[in-house]
């Protein structure tokens, strides 16, 4: 190795750890529950959807369980941002994480289709109360330094949680069912697995309560200011969240079935997927760590479009291989490549708007997410059904295509990344 190159490392890493050290401390308590919902979550989305076909269920249903929460998520974004404005975003945090909690321990106790609907809204109601907090939470209690370092660490701290969640997550199954005296693959098994998880989540929102509390000023809680100021900068919103919403679209297409396709396409047992699982958050994490420093190099946006671009052969791979270990492989760089960006683009929307704007068009971006995630699943299910995974991974790819051509046409083209 060069000296030049040595030098460089060096410094890149004492930068590095300098934005860390930068981390307020509303900001570190934020990290702890990252860290400890992480894990719930890991083991949450790789068991749901075993639970559910456990208890003769099929993917139609998941389907229409994940339109539900994501419907309701889009639904109650603009009231959940009034609400989110009005008591803070220290409870705002708290409630998000205690409702996904009690949600959690709905569908354990009352295993009904019309329970599973209501947990999904509240749910949903959850998601979309957390979604639209966080943003304008990091970018307030961080400085100009830092602030994509704190975006990308928090996710990064969440995917490596969810590495050792899904890892878990595999084999708590077969140590609920030794318990119970079932097989690992019987509802109950999933089912207690499911009520750890619950404890987890709830006892996530510790943390928080620790958090000092920041208030806004009365102009920022209007009711009707994400309309209002929708009407007052449409070009600026469409470029913003249009290319969001293209790629959630394709993304509710095969994201939530993952772990049916490796079981049902490649034929895997739950401890294989679990690993899968868990070495995908690893890639995801290890991704989000590296993304700031490399985004300060290229520039956010360029980061984005080059990143994203970069994963969609890797999803073609990852959907039509024929062989699990390549499908596996293109997996991983998938995850790494097209959600490294996620954080870095999150800190770009947030520099875009005016402080007082922020809680506005967080819901607005958690809206355009949510739709897209509210009636892909749906579709995608009924296909599976019928077709199989092959039209769903197809559509994807066409829809990841045209955000990312968007996200270049608006941002990079002619642009130093700042919308006029």
């Amino acid at each position: 190795m060069s000296k030049s190159w040595l030098d460089s490392m060096d410094t890149t890493l004492r930068e590095y750890g300098a934005r860390l050290k930068a981390f307020r401390p509303n900001a570190r308590l934020y990290l702890v529950n990252v860290i400890i919902t992480g894990v719930s979550m890991g083991v949450y989305r790789l068991l749901f959807n075993f639970y559910a076909l456990s208890l003769g269920f099929d993917e139609a249903l998941l389907g229409r369980l994940i339109t539900t929460s994501s419907l309701t998520a889009l639904i109650a974004a603009l009231p959940m941002g009034y609400l989110a404005d009005i008591i803070g975003r220290k409870y705002s945090l708290v409630l998000g994480g205690v409702f996904i909690g009690l949600s959690v321990f709905g569908i354990v106790l009352y295993p009904t289709e019309p329970m599973f609907y209501a947990m999904n809204v509240l749910s949903g109601v959850a998601q979309s109360l957390w979604g639209i907090t966080m943003a304008p939470f990091l970018v307030e209690n961080s400085g100009e330094e830092e602030r994509t370092y704190l975006f990308s660490f928090s996710q990064g701290l969440q995917m490596l949680s969810a590495f050792a969640g899904n890892w878990v997550g595999g084999y708590l199954p077969g140590w609920m069912g030794s318990w119970q005296n079932v097989t690992a693959t019987d509802s109950v098994a999933y089912g207690w697995s499911l009520v750890i998880v619950a404890i987890n989540f709830t006892l996530g929102a510790t943390p928080l309560m620790f958090l000092q509390r920041q208030r806004l000023g009365s102009d920022q809680r209007s009711v009707f200011a994400p309309l209002k100021y929708a009407a007052e900068h449409p070009a600026m919103l469409g470029k913003l969240v249009v290319p969001m919403l293209i790629t959630s679209i394709g993304a509710g297409l095969v994201m939530p079935f993952m772990n049916v396709f490796f079981r049902v396409v490649h034929n895997q047992p739950d401890p294989v997927i679990g690993t899968l699982f868990a070495w995908g958050s690893l890639a995801m994490g290890i991704g989000f760590l590296l993304a700031p420093a490399l985004a300060d190099r290229m520039g956010k946006i360029q980061f984005v479009v080059v990143t994203q671009g970069l994963s969609v052969p890797f999803l073609a791979l990852l959907g039509f291989s024929p062989w699990f270990w390549l499908s596996a492989g293109a997996y991983y760089v998938r995850l790494g490549l097209m959600n490294m960006s996620t954080p870095i683009y999150q800190a770009f929307v947030m520099e875009q708007v005016d402080p007082s704007a922020r809680a506005t068009v967080a819901s607005l971006t958690s809206m355009a997410w949510s739709f897209g995630w509210a009636f892909s699943p749906t579709v995608s299910g009924a296909l599976q059904v019928r077709y199989g995974f092959g039209p769903s991974f197809i559509g994807t790819i066409i829809l990841y295509m045209i955000a990312i051509s968007m996200y270049w046409a608006f941002f990079w083209r002619g642009s130093n990344a700042r919308i006029p």
